[in-house]
């Protein structure tokens, strides 16, 4: 008897057949496909291993050849304090570039360690507090200052370990900063005796660093357009023989605190970039 599934399949093709026959054919075309798409796809050689050498001789200071420039804007003093000091041990360590900070801090007199620099804070607690003023004592060099808005504060942080001259190091620093402001047309220039940038018995800049392992942080501060009646609340560094002074005071027509700034960065680099 004729199977049903014969009838109108002259070829004795079972559907069983048929369905074996269409996955044979199937695989042979899966099977073509992939032999063609692995003629056709490119060799890609693998990556040679690089030997990397280490020069062991080589400080971790000295394993960082570039330099930058951070801004970190407004900040409590306390606060760009602790931050310095990560960044000093980051530098020790090779992890960053000599780097230049700049700030403006909210207002606050800082105590230097010079011996009695203490002394000459004026004002009282209430009245610190009346005009919203902090004070702190630092380990950075020199006597008592202020920093507040308006004033460029500037920490470089950077290994001194080849050049190990703490006094040139501070030379360099009165350079930048009579570059800066002789820019804007002021001749500013070194006191005989005492730190920082003068005009005649007016001064505009202030400097106290200090360094650990060879790594300079603290710094200096340029007066641009601070509240220079908060000085009246010390004696600023210990003057008794001078004031103190702006750039706002000292133009015809005052810079704004981003134009010293750029220029500022430009004379310093300028100065310590191949030197550190």
């Amino acid at each position: 008897m004729e199977h049903p599934a014969n009838r109108h399949n002259p070829n004795n093709i079972t559907p069983r057949t048929t369905h074996f026959i269409k996955n044979r054919q199937l695989n042979s075309i899966l099977t073509a496909t992939v032999k063609v798409n692995l003629a056709e796809t490119p060799k890609v050689p693998l990556p040679k291993k690089v030997p990397t050498k280490v020069d062991k001789s080589a400080s971790p200071q000295d394993s960082v050849g570039m330099q930058q420039t951070v801004d970190w804007g407004r900040t409590a003093y306390r606060e760009a304090w602790d931050r310095q000091l990560e960044l000093v041990e980051n530098r020790k360590a090779g992890g960053c570039a000599d780097t230049l900070v700049l700030t403006e801090h909210e207002p606050v007199f800082t105590i230097g360690a010079r011996q009695g620099a203490g002394d000459h804070l004026v004002w009282t607690q209430s009245m610190l507090e009346s005009q919203g003023i902090e004070v702190v004592k630092t380990n950075r060099g020199g006597d008592i200052t202020y920093h507040g808005p308006g004033q460029i504060v500037g920490y470089p942080i950077m290994s001194l370990r080849e050049r190990k001259d703490l006094h040139a190091y501070l030379r360099e620093l009165e350079e930048v900063l009579i570059r800066t402001v002789g820019h804007f047309g002021i001749n500013a220039t070194r006191r005989e005796g005492k730190t920082g940038i003068w005009i005649k018995d007016r001064k505009i800049a202030a400097i106290g660093v200090a360094v650990k392992s060879w790594i300079t942080y603290h710094g200096f501060a340029l007066n641009v357009n601070p509240d220079l009646a908060h000085y009246a609340g010390i004696v600023p560094c210990g003057i008794t023989d001078g004031s103190v002074t702006s750039l706002e005071q000292e133009c015809e027509a005052p810079p704004l605190i981003g134009q010293v700034k750029s220029r500022l960065i430009l004379e310093f680099w300028n100065l310590f970039g191949n030197r550190t």
